[in-house]
């Protein structure tokens, strides 16, 4: 029997989903910050940075290629060594004159990649795994994606910053060697899994040809738009698309409002206080504001905190209309602002976690469950790819303001719903 075969978990969890959580933070967050830093418009950041998350909505239509082609391990190296070139590939070309076009090309390198590397390290972490080990690192592989959050938008971007007043101001430079960082990082752990990596028994390319693949998914897809009627179908993508409509907009808008400069309408902060109050306090935020969520909806199920967690999810965002209003320059009042509304986006964030859970109960769990995510991930690309030309037209707070009149569509898409009373209970866990 191979020794790796006996290796811990601790020894694989940490840096698998470290692997999953830096490429998606690199790809949907650092990015708007480095085209700013740039040159790039509002409307061409949230353009772009928008039809970067392509990958994770789509990814369901291939993941069940990724079951029948090698393993599951095999898929995990594989991607990380992608992964790797793919940084490097930036790093080598952000200091071209065509850097925009291969930084764009490698992104979307990244994203399909990093996609791609989700759909085999779950699959390889439930087939490595019994149900009791699930349970119990479920709770360390989500601190550590969250820690691979906090290294993105937390470390990469004040690092980044520093090394820009030491050079003098060259951005290019500075992103150049984050970037090569990265790849660096990226192959040693490649490196590391090839030997520390488990061959599990289990994990085996299935006995299907790609003809008995499309028909799975072709049945997946079907009964996900058939389980129930047509209507309420209809009430359930609505939801899934619409629910989180507000925050799509200032997910691309707030960061380029906190850094961009007085002159350009925004509270122009540094890359290294970015860091600190958006990239680690305003995660510490969302974390936190997930832990109460999931603890309130497993006392009394979803449905009786339904109403809580849409107030929680939008009312928040009215700091960023005081801080377009009042250009706090204190960073601890803009800190507080930034903790308030992520700590109210996570408790808020819960209840579309859960209904996509209550909605994929039944024969195709897993399946239903990732169309139910890249279907959210649409309801986040669409209404980004404008919210920049949005905000160049309005200006920051007449934007902000906007934003909280269209809180008024995650109210009435929450008021269509329906929901199990007793789903999300204790109780119900023992079932």
């Amino acid at each position: 029997m191979d020794i790796r075969t006996k290796r811990s978990p601790w020894a694989w969890i940490p840096t698998v989903y470290l692997a999953e959580g830096l490429p998606n933070i690199v790809v949907t967050g650092v990015s708007v910050v480095i085209l700013l830093q740039m040159g790039l418009t509002n409307t061409q950041i949230a353009l772009y940075t928008s039809w970067l998350q392509l990958p994770w909505i789509v990814k369901p239509l291939w993941s069940p290629f990724v079951d029948i082609v090698k393993t599951k391990r095999w898929w995990v190296i594989a991607m990380q060594m992608l992964l790797g070139a793919a940084f490097a590939g930036v790093a080598f070309t952000i200091g071209t004159s065509a850097w925009f076009q291969w930084m764009m090309f490698f992104l979307f390198l990244m994203g399909f990649s990093s996609a791609t590397h989700d759909i085999a390290a779950d699959g390889y972490y439930m087939i490595e795994l019994d149900p009791h080990g699930q349970s119990f690192f479920v709770g360390i592989r989500n601190t550590v994606y969250r820690l691979a959050v906090i290294f993105g938008n937390g470390v990469l971007v004040p690092v980044a910053g520093l090394i820009q007043k030491a050079s003098g101001g060259r951005v290019a430079f500075s992103w150049s060697l984050i970037f090569f960082g990265l790849a660096g990082l990226f192959l040693a752990m490649a490196l590391y899994h090839r030997f520390f990596l488990p061959k599990s028994a289990g994990d085996q390319p299935r006995d299907l040809s790609f003809h008995e693949t499309g028909k799975m998914l072709w049945k997946s897809l079907s009964t996900f738009f058939t389980k129930v009627p047509l209507k309420k179908t209809v009430v359930v993508l609505l939801f899934l698309l619409l629910f989180r409509f507000p925050e799509a907009l200032l997910a691309k808008m707030g960061p380029t409002f906190l850094l961009r400069p007085a002159s350009e309408g925004g509270l122009g902060l540094t890359a290294e206080q970015y860091g600190l109050a958006y990239g680690t306090i305003g995660v510490v935020g969302l974390l936190l504001g997930g832990i109460l969520g999931g603890f309130a909806a497993s006392r009394h199920g979803l449905k009786k905190w339904l109403w809580p967690m849409v107030l929680a999810l939008t009312l928040p965002d009215i700091v960023y209309v005081y801080m377009s209003t009042a250009f706090p320059t204190d960073m601890t009042v803009i800190t507080a602002c930034i903790f308030i509304e992520q700590l109210g986006y996570g408790f808020g964030f819960t209840a579309l976690t859960l209904y996509m859970l209550y909605f994929s109960a039944g024969e195709f769990k897993t399946s239903h469950y990732s169309i139910c995510t890249g279907i959210t991930y649409l309801g986040l690309m669409l209404p980004g790819m404008f919210s920049g030309a949005l905000a160049d037209h309005l200006g920051y707070r007449r934007f902000f303001i906007v934003v909280m009149v269209l809180c008024l569509i995650t109210f009435l898409v929450a008021a269509l719903v329906d929901i199990d009373p007793e789903f999300g209970k204790k109780q119900t866990e023992t079932e």
